[in-house]
């Protein structure tokens, strides 16, 4: 047991403590400087933690040392310091674009932020069902803080409808992990693959159920269609920084339904082998097609690309609903690219409309803005990498699917799909582009005071992307190598309850 797999939950929410109980004591920029430093320990301690893993090891941690499954048990493998890499480097260049004014107006936001952090590292690192549900609701707790930071009727309602929803979703997730331990005596995930592998002919139907509820609870956070509904309206109307840091909050969803899928629903469940794959193939399809439509119809910045943003949690999830190898790394591959490719749009869609006077960032024809070929060519990168145009990492990404895809009897639907979403995103931005930047009234409109500096937290997430390209071979043999952890758990399932596990009786 290695106390380093604890230490990413330990960091944020000792920072968040610290941050809570000075907000009044400390100015402003001593608390900045805490939190970035709080958040550059955490990209440490995921790159550390990585290196760890990468041999293919499996960490734990007992809380209290109490032994799986009795006690409460973290696990750190590939997958799980892989999520938390990505999170540890969006929050860095997130909070370097907040910290430029976005975080005035509340003493709140920096221990938030730090929560935000706990519950999504809490999240990838747990190895039991109920505590993923405390996560999720620290997760629900934070973001709508920082959802409905610095007010406005609009936020407040996008806020209320995102808090709704998301409860009715944590009330499903109580249903179905009190069924799967009211029939299986217990709730530790890699002791459920081995009690739903074991699972009588009369309780079949039961852990169907409970087994899809969480699927919809998932679903609902990685904005499957059809409950997606709550994420345009959420990320578009919140301030940039948010809506860029929650570019990994639908990833959470799909983390959640690989991980699932993959170990308590596997390739040796039983009767219940791959009981989410049959399902996300199709649904994932879908959110790729009406996301694209979605973008294509929007006539806000924002909204669209908060449509995009469910365009790759489609093209993810159908990756993932190929439910082999291929499918898989190639998911892992393109969700580095979408998360970060989507946050850096949110914080250059917020310079833009900066600089757009009263226009904002409605497509419509509005003043001409200065320095428009930085921002333009910014945009365009920004736009190759979220459509997945050649040559940057987003086409690499969306190939590797497309060339799993081969390998399934469904692939000419996945091809029609991908190609059809990809079409519509380049005319979504296309058009965007074209109102933007060259169907301009007179007028320029002059640089608010400090934005030069707000570029580089931009100029940083993208050049994370171009890093995910030319490293694109070593990254994929890892992705690879993690999804043949995930599709063999048995190294997983002994390093939390021992290379003789064979569960406990209920």
């Amino acid at each position: 047991m290695t106390h380093l797999t604890i230490a990413p939950v330990l960091l944020p929410l000792l920072a968040g403590a610290l941050l809570l109980l000075t907000r009044r004591l400390l100015p402003l920029g001593v608390r900045r400087g805490l939190n970035l430093a709080a958040v550059t320990g955490q990209v440490v301690l995921a790159v550390m933690l990585l290196m760890a893993v990468g041999s293919g090891d499996v960490l734990t941690y007992n809380l209290g040392n109490w032994p799986a499954p009795y006690g409460i048990v973290l696990v750190a493998d590939r997958l799980a310091a892989w999520m938390l890499l990505i999170t540890a480097l969006l929050g860095f260049f997130v909070l370097l674009y907040a910290v430029r004014g976005t975080d005035r107006g509340s003493r709140h936001f920096h221990p938030i932020y730090q929560l935000q952090l706990f519950g999504l590292n809490g999240a990838f690192l747990t190895g039991d069902l109920f505590n993923l549900f405390v996560f999720f609701e620290i997760l629900l707790l934070a973001s709508y803080g920082l959802l409905v930071h610095g007010g406005g009727a609009k936020r407040i309602r996008a806020g209320l409808h995102f808090v709704v929803i998301n409860l009715a979703g944590s009330t499903l997730f109580l249903f179905a992990a009190g069924t799967l331990y009211g029939v299986l005596g217990t709730l530790n995930m890699a002791d459920l693959a081995v009690k739903v592998a074991q699972t009588s002919p009369e309780n079949l139907g039961v852990v169907r159920t409970a087994g899809l509820l969480l699927f919809a609870v998932f679903g609902l956070k990685a904005a499957l269609i059809p409950l997606h509904l709550w994420l345009p309206g959420a990320y578009s109307t919140t301030s940039a920084p948010v809506a860029a840091l929650f570019a990994i909050m639908t990833k959470v969803g799909a983390y959640c339904l690989l991980r699932v899928g993959t170990l308590i629903f596997g390739a040796e469940a039983g009767p219940l082998t791959d009981l989410y794959a049959e399902w996300l193939l199709p649904l994932g399809l879908m959110t790729l097609l009406l996301g694209a439509f979605g973008a294509l119809s929007a006539n806000e910045l924002r909204r669209q690309i908060a449509y995009l943003v469910v365009v790759s949690v489609g093209l993810l999830l159908t990756a993932f609903g190929l439910a082999s190898a291929a499918g898989i790394a190639a998911g892992l591959y393109y969700m580095v690219n979408t998360t970060f490719a989507t946050a850096a749009f949110f914080l250059l869609a917020d310079l833009i409309a900066r600089r757009r006077g009263a226009m904002l960032d409605r497509l419509s024809p509005g003043p001409a803005i200065h320095r428009a070929g930085l921002l333009g060519g910014l945009f365009f990168i920004a736009a190759l990498l979220v459509v997945g145009l050649p040559p940057l990492s987003g086409f690499v990404g969306k190939f590797l699917v497309l060339s799993a895809a081969f390998e399934d009897r469904s692939w000419p639907w996945v091809m029609a799909a991908v190609l059809t979403s990809g079409l519509l995103g380049m005319i979504a931005l296309g058009r965007s582009g074209s109102l933007l930047f060259f169907n301009t009234t007179a007028g320029v409109e002059r640089d608010p005071p400090g934005e030069r500096m707000a570029l580089m937290p931009v100029f940083g997430l993208l050049a994370l992307c171009v890093g995910l390209l030319a490293a694109s071979g070593p990254m994929l043999g890892f992705c690879t190598a993690t999804a043949e952890q995930l599709l063999h758990p048995q190294g997983y399932i002994s390093a939390v309850l021992g290379p003789t596990s064979g569960g406990t009786n209920p």
